[in-house]
């Protein structure tokens, strides 16, 4: 079997199938294709299964293709998607204990594998679709080993109607192995290089297997703050050569990775040491480009052409693809026109009062922006105001003036707060970042979750108002020219673009900080000025012919209110796959 991994979310409908014929034209005869419970569930209860989460559609487009289908349905996924695909209702309970046989994560699994399930086994092989092989869990060995756990999903997979073959997936080591199999399960390993070895040690633990890398990491993902991660193509081609001449079969890990829209990007957190007491938090960026065979825009590279080649030793090819001339909106700046105070925004939604400052999950909030006030009894010497467990990065101001940013990725210095007779105004504002999405920290929550300190005490009396991203608000009024630019509180700008004809396009946001884009609505995702990523993709399908708006929310203040189109990406200048 020789697949490749696409995630549907992570590719505009509109562009599936194209990007579907590429993979079967590179050489895989199989896609395979993770589940997020988060995007299909946001709300307990709450079922989407349309636009970027139509998984039946996808699936039936695999098969129009001539592709089988392995699916990965969960409950974790980690993939560098939020959270790990688990949702953030469920993972924010007090007590809740994810990826065990605890009684309550059980039954939230098993309610959402009633709907998810039947979906996937009426497209099985056996009953005349193409779904040829599902996994139990993933990664499991790197988590725990509760055995029972893993025995009821692959027991609740069988009992909803899966029977083609179950899998797991773990890293080539005995101790992952040793955690994260189970008897009559399939197991396969996930791996960069050294297939020989990989394979042997999977022969000690299964012997009766077949050797299979289901995630071939012919590339990797990026953080923000670091450089942009590539892997050299021949290198890449001499390792798939390595496993095909020895009859494994493989899984490219990605083939195809597209982008991480919206809120979606994942982040990782550091074991501790040293220079980090309570670990790193590293969020990771819009783009999932991964360095693929096929790029973040669906264009074939170096490394699709090596591949293919490699391939085309072992198993007959379709025919090479035709590649048309990528259409790409021209390059040029869009002006942006009209500015409003996120502030001035904030003032018109209702607010609520807590004794302590609730947290996103105690909102019901997944991702967003919220701003916490008090007001805070003077005098008061000069102190460290402290915001333990803060998740994940924080505007502060007293009285009107920013006193600073403390961001969890970039921890510094406490700031420091002196408190007059009359006593000051405190606002906090916070924006979320990605869930941790592997490891223990898994889970995390996010707001103001260890409260505010200032010194030894903690502060109290607090009115919160919240805007949920990645949705704009429909009720967004009061939209002025735009003024001076520069530093200032979180504003919204908007501006539009005149189109000839629709086609991909390459924002980069070079006199901009931090924050999100829209374009007609569709959420592109995050910018940051700390890189690597410099442009942001925009898909072909959500531009139309004529006029497009655009918005952009600043929370750092620009410098130049003007947006550029590029005429390719940008996504920071390349270092080695660290697992290579």
């Amino acid at each position: 079997m020789i697949s490749g991994a696409f995630h549907y979310q992570r590719v505009h409908p509109g562009q599936w199938r194209e990007r579907l014929a590429l993979v079967h034209a590179m050489g895989c005869d199989t896609v395979e294709t993770y589940v997020p419970w988060n995007l299909h569930e946001p709300r307990e209860g709450e079922f989407v299964f349309d636009g970027l989460a139509d998984l039946g559609h996808f699936l039936d487009l695999t098969a129009e293709a001539g592709l089988k289908a392995i699916v990965r349905p969960g409950p974790y996924i980690c993939a560098e998607w939020e959270n790990g695909g688990l949702p953030a209702w469920l993972t924010g309970r007090p007590g809740m204990r994810i990826r065990t046989a605890e009684p309550a994560f059980l039954a939230a699994v098993d309610a959402w594998f009633d709907v998810l399930v039947p979906l996937v086994a009426e497209r099985q092989v056996t009953r005349g679709g193409n779904v040829t092989m599902v996994q139990v869990e993933n990664e499991y060995g790197s988590f725990g080993d509760d055995s029972a756990y893993l025995e009821h999903l692959a027991d609740g997979l069988r009992r909803r109607g899966i029977d083609v073959p179950l899998f797991t997936s773990d890293g080539p080591a005995d101790y992952l192995l040793a955690g994260g199999t189970l008897p009559e399960v399939r197991a396969t390993v996930n791996f960069g290089s050294k297939p020989a070895e990989a394979f042997e040690t999977l022969a000690r633990h299964r012997p009766e297997d077949e050797p299979f890398c289901m995630e071939f990491w012919n590339g990797w993902f990026d953080h923000w703050g670091e450089a942009h991660h590539t892997r050299d193509a021949a290198d890449a081609a001499r390792v798939l050569d390595e496993m095909l001449g020895a009859g494994a079969s493989v899984n490219f890990y990605m083939a195809h990775g597209g982008t991480n829209f919206g809120c979606t990007a994942g982040a990782n957190q550091t074991a501790p040491d040293a220079d980090h007491p309570h670990g790193q938090y590293l969020p990771t960026i819009t783009s999932y480009d991964y360095d693929a065979p096929i790029d973040e825009a669906g264009r074939p590279t170096a490394k699709f052409w090596a591949y293919r080649e490699v391939i085309g030793r072992y198993t007959d090819l379709p025919a090479a693809p035709v590649v048309p001339e990528r259409l790409v909106l021209p390059a040029g700046e869009v002006a942006v026109t009209e500015e409003l105070s996120l502030a001035a925004h904030l003032d018109t939604v209702a607010t609520i009062s807590r004794s302590n400052p609730p947290t996103y999950e105690e909102l019901g909030l997944t991702h967003g922006l919220v701003r916490y006030r008090t007001h805070v009894r003077g005098p008061r010497e000069p102190l460290p105001l402290s915001l333990p467990g803060l998740g994940d990065r924080a505007h502060v101001y007293a009285d009107g003036e920013l006193l600073g940013i403390v961001d969890r990725a970039f921890p510094g210095e406490p700031l420091q707060l002196q408190v007059p007779a009359d006593g000051c105004d405190l606002e906090i504002w916070v924006e979320s970042m990605g869930r941790v999405n592997y490891g223990p920290q898994q889970g995390d929550r996010k707001g103001l979750v260890g409260g505010v300190q200032h010194g030894q005490p903690f502060l109290h009396g607090w009115e919160v108002a919240t805007m949920p991203l990645p949705g704009l608000p429909t009720d967004l009024g009061g939209w002025q020219p735009v003024g001076e630019a520069g530093p200032g509180r979180p504003t919204l700008y908007r501006g539009s673009f005149d189109v000839a004809r629709p086609a991909d396009g390459f924002l980069a946001l070079d006199d901009w900080r931090k924050g999100y884009v829209w374009v007609n609505g569709f959420c592109l995702g995050r910018y940051w000025s700390v890189g690597p990523q410099r442009t942001l993709y925009l898909p072909g399908p959500v531009v139309v012919e004529g006029r497009n708006e655009i918005v952009v929310l600043e929370l750092d203040g620009c410098d130049r209110p003007v947006v550029a189109f590029e005429e390719r990406a940008d996504l920071g200048a390349p270092t080695t796959n660290p697992l290579v």
